[in-house]
Formats: structure tokens, C-alpha cells, sequence
């Protein structure tokens, strides 16, 4: 076991100063594989110290000074991609195969974005009498969950760092050690000292000292929306700029007239990959009640694809979910729903019989389920699907809109013009059309409930800049 105790703070590793450590396991065998510092605020103080002493310089970079050791990042992350598959499947329990393609690749792919972006990105332009600048808002906060670890780690600090900002990265304690990877990546691209700083530590000690600390200048935080609320608060009293990445109730809306197999497939693979921990599930499948049984049937039938199995073997669909604590909460969501009257389509809350090790959750589908129910409204962040009946549109309409959430969804009609009319009445960030695919360049990020501010692209580039004009 792999035993740590230091952080990365100021262009090099040092002792942690707080004597505690995290254990970090592995989900699929419950045992542990290696141990981190348990940061503290006088860690954080560090930390941001010495971010602070690297903003001005820092900022006052060229593009093309920051291009390169950006792009020396990004090339390192795309050499070590089968070391971050392996080692998130081990800390986080995500399929081999899942974890190459997407928790490995997708990093790459957005880093590769960020660094073509930069290239022609324009930081002025004239307006009127005016020159407006786009200047680096200064001290980051990232403080990213353990979902898709380094894929939220990526879409914060690169674009933060192509911005001209210093950050401070808090990850998940379930996730540390890809993130100590991507520290090592950050150390051999060739920054300066200060530009970028890792400490690992619980949210409430560590992450909750970074988001209020007073030389932060933003706080970029993605998690559940209960923490983000807390953050938003401390960030507020200190007038910092926050972008809040939350959770999600997602409806899949398939109307009459779609291809009601392929949506309730795509749907299937979209709620149960990384055992539903991913905060765009579509965990709300809502179908014309003239369908509704059909549907129930193709859902049990596509549930039983992602039968749950060692992340480790190539074959595996679906590994367990991260700890103990989360497979738990999954499973007293499932027992709600059908004490509150749900139907069991697939699945259920007991332990998949052949798994008696691990944190393992069957693929559950929740039939008769109403808008009112606690699964119908609350984020389970598990592989659960709820399936609801609808009259009409407007039913349809209304019970997708009527959760706090608005991160994502998806609409499926017999023509685009029908679906794209039915998504523009959504109140979400994204929607995805007759099954189409993420896109990395398009900005990411919910309303109401599920956040502010956006991520990805263009746009979360410009989360990192403030705006300064000089008349003439």
C-alpha cells in the first residue's frame, strides 16, 4: 500500500503540515490501497500563499507562454492515459474499459481543446472609445468530486491556467490519487512555482478553509448541491466570484412518434455507466401512457446488459459505486420508491447475489413512479431509473420541468423541429436531441438549483476572466 504525506504546494512536494491521514480504497474489493495526507487549514493557508505570490506574474504572461507548458501538460496526460484508466479503476471502481474511453480519454480531449482555444483566443477588443481587456481573475479555489476525477480536475485548472489565474486544487477524498498524478504532470510540464497547488484533505476542513479563504478569488466548485449552497455562502461573504457545478434530475422525454427502443436503450447506458454517478443521468424516463408498459419492458430487458462485475475484467458494464456511505444511500432510495408505491421493473436494494464483496448496487428500474415521489425529486446519484407516465405535452412538459434541478436531459421525436420545440421549453443547461452525443466544446452547467456559471469551451474559459475597460 502506497502511503503519502505530502503536498504539492509552490512547485514542490512537502510535508503535510496536519499529522492526520485518508485512507483511500478500493471500491470493488473494500480494501485499502493507500493513504494521503488529511490536509488542514494551515495547509490551505500555504497553498494559497503561494498562489497568491504567482498571480502577478503569472498573469501578466503571453499566449504563447502559457501555450507551452500547457500543451507539455496535455501531451503528458495523453502518454500516462492507461496509467489514469488504471488507477481510477482502482480508487473509484469505473470499468476498464469505461475508464480508458472516457475517464482517461475525455481529459484529453478537453485539454486539447483548451490549448487550441488559447491559441487564437483574443484578450481585448475595442468598443467604441474603449478597449476592453479580459484579465485573469486571479487566485482559483477548484475543488472538484470524485465522480469523474480527473475529467473535473481537467475542465478547471487547464482553462483556469490558459486564463493567466494560479489555483489551489481540493479533490474528493475518495479520488486523490489521480489527482497526485496530475500534479506530477503539472510539476514536468515546466510552470512556475505557485502556479499550480494540490491539497488533499476532507471538504470540511480543507475544502471548507479554500472556499472562504480571503485571498481567493473564485471558487470553481463541483459536487452535490447541498455543499455548493455552503460555499456559496462563505465565497458570498467575501464578494468572490463562484461557478457551482451541482446536481441533477434529468428528464429523457421521448415523445409519441420516436423510436421508443433505441430511446429507452440509450437511456439505459446513459443512467447505469459509472454506476449512475454522473450528475446529467437521465434518471427520469418519461413516457406517453399509451407507451408506458412497452417501455417498462424495454427498460428491464436493457438493465440487464449492465450486469454489475470486477472493474478490472475487460467485459465489465458496470463496477460498484464509489464507498459504502454512497452504495447505502442508493439503496435506501430504492426502498423509498417502492415503499412510496413504485413498481420493481429490474434490480432491486439488495446486494447482487454473486457480489458479497464491494460496493456493489444492482441496475434498478422504478416503474409506477409519480412526479411527487422522493425518486422522482430527489438526485440518487446511483444506477437507478424512474419511468413516469405522461397525458400529453404539457404533462410531459410539466413534470419535467417540476424538480429543482436543471442540469441536462433529453427530448425524442419522430422529426428535429418536434424535439428541438419541446427542448427550448426545458428549463435545463443541456438537451441532448434524438440521442446526440456530449459535446466537450459546448459550455456545461444547470439551472436553477444545479449550479451557476458554465464550464468547457469558450465559456468556461471566460469563468476564469474579469473585464476591465480604458476609454480613450
Amino acid at each position: 500500500m502506497q502511503q503519502h504525506a505530502d503536498q504539492y504546494i509552490d512547485g514542490s512536494w512537502r510535508p503535510s503540515l496536519g499529522g492526520e491521514a485518508l485512507t483511500v480504497f478500493n471500491p470493488a474489493t473494500e480494501q485499502p490501497i493507500a493513504t494521503v495526507p488529511a490536509g488542514t487549514a494551515a495547509d490551505v493557508d500555504a497553498a494559497v500563499a503561494a498562489a497568491r505570490a504567482a498571480a502577478r506574474g503569472w498573469g501578466t504572461t503571453t499566449r504563447e507562454q502559457r501555450l507551452a507548458p500547457l500543451t507539455r501538460l496535455r501531451d503528458g496526460l495523453v502518454e500516462r492515459q492507461e496509467e489514469i484508466a488504471a488507477l481510477i479503476s482502482a480508487e473509484q471502481g469505473s470499468p476498464i474499459g469505461f475508464a480508458r474511453t472516457v475517464q482517461a480519454g475525455l481529459p484529453v480531449a478537453v485539454a486539447s481543446s483548451y490549448v487550441e482555444l488559447l491559441a487564437g483566443y483574443e484578450f481585448q477588443e475595442t468598443v467604441g472609445n474603449s478597449t476592453v481587456l479580459a484579465e485573469p481573475a486571479g487566485v482559483v479555489a477548484a475543488i472538484t468530486p470524485w465522480n469523474y476525477p480527473l475529467h473535473q480536475i481537467v475542465a478547471k485548472v487547464v482553462p483556469a491556467l490558459a486564463a493567466g489565474c494560479t489555483v489551489v486544487l481540493k479533490p474528493a477524498e475518495d479520488t486523490p490519487l489521480v489527482a497526485r498524478l496530475f500534479a506530477e504532470l503539472v510539476a514536468a510540464a515546466g510552470f512556475p512555482a505557485g502556479v499550480f497547488n494540490l491539497v488533499t484533505g476532507v471538504g470540511a476542513v480543507a475544502g471548507a478553509a479554500l472556499a472562504a479563504h480571503p485571498e481567493v478569488d473564485l471558487v470553481s466548485f463541483t459536487g452535490s448541491t447541498a455543499v455548493g449552497r455552503a460555499i456559496g455562502e462563505a465565497a458570498g461573504r467575501g464578494i468572490k466570484k463562484v461557478a457551482l457545478e451541482l446536481g441533477g434530475k434529468s428528464a429523457n422525454v421521448v415523445l409519441p412518434g420516436a423510436d421508443l427502443a433505441r430511446a429507452v436503450n440509450v437511456n439505459a447506458a446513459n443512467v447505469f455507466t459509472n454506476s449512475g454517478q454522473t450528475c446529467t443521468a437521465w434518471s427520469r424516463l418519461l413516457v406517453h401512457q399509451d407507451q408506458y408498459e412497452e417501455a417498462v419492458e424495454l427498460a428491464a430487458k436493457a438493465a440487464a446488459k449492465y450486469r454489475p462485475g470486477d472493474p478490472g475484467a475487460v467485459g465489465t458494464r458496470m463496477g460498484p459505486v464509489v464507498n459504502a456511505k454512497q452504495r447505502d444511500r442508493v439503496r435506501g432510495y430504492i426502498e423509498s420508491g417502492l415503499a412510496q408505491g413504485a413498481r420493481l421493473a429490474a434490480g432491486g436494494a439488495e446486494a447482487p447475489a454473486d457480489l458479497p464483496i464491494g460496493y456493489y448496487v444492482q441496475p434498478t428500474v422504478l416503474a409506477d413512479v409519480t412526479p411527487g415521489m422522493t425518486v422522482a425529486q430527489e438526485e440518487i446519484f446511483g444506477p437507478v431509473l424512474s419511468i413516469l407516465a405522461y397525458r400529453d405535452e404539457e404533462h410531459a412538459l410539466e413534470i419535467a420541468n417540476g424538480t429543482e434541478y436543471g442540469l441536462a436531459g433529453g427530448v425524442w421525436a419522430a422529426d428535429e423541429a418536434t424535439a428541438v420545440a419541446f427542448a427550448r421549453r426545458m428549463d435545463t443547461g443541456q438537451v441532448h436531441i434524438n440521442g446526440g452525443a456530449f459535446n466537450p466544446l459546448a459550455p456545461f452547467g444547470g439551472y436553477k438549483s444545479s449550479g451557476v456559471g458554465r464550464e468547457l469551451g469558450r465559456h468556461g474559459l471566460e469563468e476564469f476572466l474579469q473585464t476591465k475597460s480604458l476609454q480613450f
